[in-house]
């Protein structure tokens, strides 16, 4: 079974919490946003994979590879379009609707490198 539906592509930030929680089969978090971005803060536990290199033709990060991805940016625009350039190379991807501004606003924790309460730039 796919985590996935078919024809599914965005989700709610409490949807994309739960998919890379699920013990059965977590999603990764896939953060495209640019480094200035990811060093303000971010959601617990992503992978960086910056929308500019993979619109560059740069390969998913290892941990990324072969595992349903829930992409995400900091407002939806961005991991719309990362989500269909990463469907269009054959990952089962989908982006969070409202982004990181989504997440905090569902009361999702941001934090920065340390831990520590991260922003979002």
């Amino acid at each position: 079974m796919s985590l996935f539906r078919r024809g599914e592509d965005r989700v709610t930030a409490d949807e994309a919490r739960r998919r890379v929680l699920d013990a059965e089969a977590p999603a990764v978090l896939l953060d495209i946003r640019e480094q200035d971005e990811w060093d303000a803060g971010q959601a617990p536990g992503p992978v960086h994979a910056p929308l500019s290199r993979l619109a560059a033709g740069a390969v998913l990060p290892d941990a990324a590879r072969g595992r349903p991805l829930v992409v995400i940016c900091r407002s939806g625009n961005r991991s719309r379009q990362a989500a269909g350039l990463l469907a269009g190379r054959g990952a089962a991807a989908v982006d969070v609707k409202g982004g990181l501004k989504a997440w905090a606003a569902a009361g999702h924790p941001v934090v920065d490198e340390r831990g520590n309460h991260g922003s979002i730039a």
